[in-house]
């Protein structure tokens, strides 16, 4: 593993479009106290470079193939010492997607389409050791912690109502009694405050608890 000076943050960015990547690490680049020392394509290949190169600060798209970045999160956080700094970077920022990439230990959230001023700051905070969240998303997190959260199998329930099953028909798929069913869809709608099936599935995709088809 190739040293550099203490002075340097060495950063990993992982995206699996290569649009994306080149402009970023075009955009670190311009700095001289930041130095891009790997690009990976998905989510395997970040773990895989992260612990071949222990960058000082990964960035990552949520949305990769084979693993995605908020499994990513989860691992390094989980298993590598010390904990790595990471930063998600994605088009989306619905209220699942926020709290998901924050509680899994992500130290910062940027949208893509920020500005570089925005991008070089949040990266030398993060590697400072700060916390960093831009108004716009903390914004959305506080949403997301003032609704109540779904349980597993609820989230289970609630897929299969966006499929158009029955009640009869995910009580056979999920192993469960229609009754029980009943009773799953009945606290859906409580927790997402909806009226019905309609509302509860539009609901549910606009916080990002259901993804497009």
């Amino acid at each position: 593993m190739k040293s550099y000076p203490a002075n340097v943050t060495r950063i990993l960015i992982a995206d699996d479009h290569p649009i994306v990547r080149e402009g970023l690490a075009a955009i670190l680049r311009s700095e001289p106290d930041i130095k891009v020392i790997a690009e990976a394509t998905d989510g395997v290949q970040a773990c895989v470079m992260y612990d071949q190169h222990l960058p000082d600060v990964v960035i990552l798209d949520l949305r990769m193939p084979r693993k995605d970045g908020l499994q990513v999160v989860t691992e390094l956080m989980s298993s590598r010492r010390p904990k790595p700094r990471i930063i998600v970077m994605t088009t989306y920022e619905t209220e699942e997607d926020v709290r998901r990439a924050l509680e899994a230990g992500a130290r910062a959230y940027l949208v893509k389409g920020a500005v570089p001023e925005q991008i070089i700051e949040t990266v030398r905070r993060v590697t400072g050791g700060e916390a960093l969240v831009p108004a716009s998303i903390a914004s959305v997190l506080t949403q997301s912690l003032s609704h109540p959260e779904l349980s597993p199998r609820e989230l289970q329930v609630l897929r299969k109502m966006a499929t158009g099953d029955s009640n009869k028909e995910i009580g056979q798929q999920l192993n469960i009694t229609e009754h029980t069913v009943k009773a799953h869809v009945k606290a859906i709608l409580l927790k997402l405050s909806a009226v019905g099936r309609t509302e509860a599935i539009a609901i549910a995709m606009k916080r990002g608890l259901l993804r497009e088809p």
